[in-house]
């Protein structure tokens, strides 16, 4: 990319919201069911019909504007914007023009770079166009579809960032369960627009629409920049148009010329009352918000556990909710996110179980404290996990049954460990000359020793003050 260009990204992004009907209508929203199952007289608007607002629609869309910081508009109206196209049974889309839900938010995106939003508002989607054979079949399970819309401003300055930017909007609406944001699917699309400009004058912008997955929006943002870029140093003028991306090419193709303003002759739509959204409703929503995600990675780094662990955490919802729980127990959490990530995962994985239809959690913070305090190994762990999660019984009592007490007497690990170094003077130099291996190498020796039947804390200790006394 030539360098004296700076590019300008602003986002527009369609989520289909998780409901149970459609925004206006009694339908049933599921969009992949037989074709034009799920559709009815509102959806298609015929005369005298009366749309009625979704309140769970309404409901999940404002838990989305409290989370990207929205400030909310508390008296909403909802309007018809008028146009023609095949796609839109009623020659008119029902959508917020002037009094979105929400305004003037912003999503952390990095440690110190937040995207501004512009806003973010609801309404309806289209029925779905199916090109086959030089024809166009249409969908109409996906018309009164509710959807969010949410528009960045424009702020974004590279692929990259807009690749952030997606990532972290796709990750902060799952943990809100406003939509399962399934790109593949469409439930979530992006709509990009792409000036470049040498000054602090803003371009001529373009728009990219309905690109379906977060890698072709990167890939579509840097062939779109190149493409105007080119433009401009052959001495062109860029035109505003609208374009798609072709993912066959990894090419944006123009669809058609933007007009020096689009008139959809919006108007309040009267069959549909205002939505008063109260002081006490708003406050109410806010405190049942769930911890959000990067509130969830500070907290996490705070306690040690790793980067790799935090990523792994986050992507996997269920889990991270599982943790969370005892964020406020006094455990060691850098061991919970072990435990959680590695022998548990593996047990849900073969069976299929959910983390919440075991019985782990009345005894987790013993499981976690036991390993920190090195009253049960990982071997033990491992050898019981099966126990723990599905039996109701105590941690005691199951490492009871299963004859596990670890060997804590010093005089009896004195034996093993001075033997374990008699047979590793190569690790024991090693350790001398500075190699930290080193000492993980003779810990592991002793507890294949002993057959992981070692307190592991106590040879921790007995191994690091006979190798100091023999490095002095």
């Amino acid at each position: 990319m030539n360098k004296e260009y700076t590019p300008t990204i602003g986002i527009e992004v369609h989520v289909e919201v998780l409901s149970n009907t459609k925004i206006f209508s009694h339908s049933i929203n599921g969009y992949s069911d037989s074709v034009n199952t799920n559709v009815n007289i509102i959806d298609l608007g015929y005369p005298g019909v009366l749309p009625r607002v979704n309140k769970e629609v309404v409901h999940k869309a404002l838990k989305a504007a409290l989370a990207l910081n929205c400030s909310i508009n508390k008296k909403m109206h909802f309007d018809r914007k008028c146009y023609y196209y095949p796609d839109l049974p009623k020659g008119y889309q029902i959508t917020q023009n002037e009094t979105p839900i929400g305004f003037n938010g912003r999503l952390k995106i990095d440690d110190d770079r937040y995207i501004d939003i512009e806003e973010m508002h609801i309404e309806e989607d289209t029925c779905k166009s199916i090109h086959v054979n030089g024809k166009t079949l249409l969908n109409y399970n996906r018309s009164g579809v509710p959807l969010i819309e949410i528009v960045s401003k424009p702020v974004i300055k590279s692929s990259d960032e807009a690749v952030k930017y997606l990532e972290s909007l796709r990750e902060l609406l799952l943990y809100l369960e406003v939509s399962d944001c399934k790109i593949e699917e469409g439930s979530m699309r992006a709509d990009v627009n792409v000036s470049v400009s040498k000054t602090e004058v803003l371009g001529t912008k373009c728009e990219v629409k309905n690109i379906g997955s977060i890698s072709n929006v990167k890939t579509a943002i840097e062939e779109e920049i190149h493409r105007q870029i080119n433009i401009l140093e052959q001495g062109g003028k860029i035109v505003p148009e609208t374009r798609r991306f072709d993912s066959k090419t990894n090419t944006t193709v123009s669809m058609r010329k933007k007009e020096v303003g689009n008139d959809y002759r919006y108007i309040p739509d009267a069959d549909i009352p205002y939505v008063i959204l109260d002081d006490s409703y708003i406050e109410s929503v806010k405190k049942s918000l769930v911890m959000l995600p990067n509130e969830r990675r500070k907290i996490y780094k705070e306690n040690e556990i790793s980067d790799v662990n935090i990523d792994k955490l986050i992507n996997n919802k269920p889990l991270s909710d599982f943790l969370d729980k005892f964020i406020d127990k006094n455990i060691n959490l850098k061991i919970a996110s072990n435990i959680l990530l590695g022998d548990i995962s593996s047990y849900l994985n073969k069976t299929g179980q959910k983390i919440t239809n075991t019985y782990l959690e009345n005894k987790f913070i013993d499981i976690v404290n036991s390993l920190n305090e090195g009253k049960m190994s990982s071997k033990n762990f491992k050898e019981i996990i099966n126990d723990c999660l599905e039996k109701e019984d105590t941690l005691e009592n199951i490492l009871k049954e299963n004859n596990i007490s670890l060997v804590s007497n010093e005089d009896d690990l004195l034996i093993i460990i001075n033997k374990v170094l008699e047979e590793n003077k190569n690790s024991v130099n090693d350790y001398k000359n500075g190699k930290d291996n080193a000492f993980k190498y003779l810990m592991g020796m002793v507890m294949k020793e002993t057959k992981g039947s070692a307190n592991p804390v106590v040879v921790n200790n007995l191994l690091k003050d006979l190798l100091s006394k023999d490095v002095n």
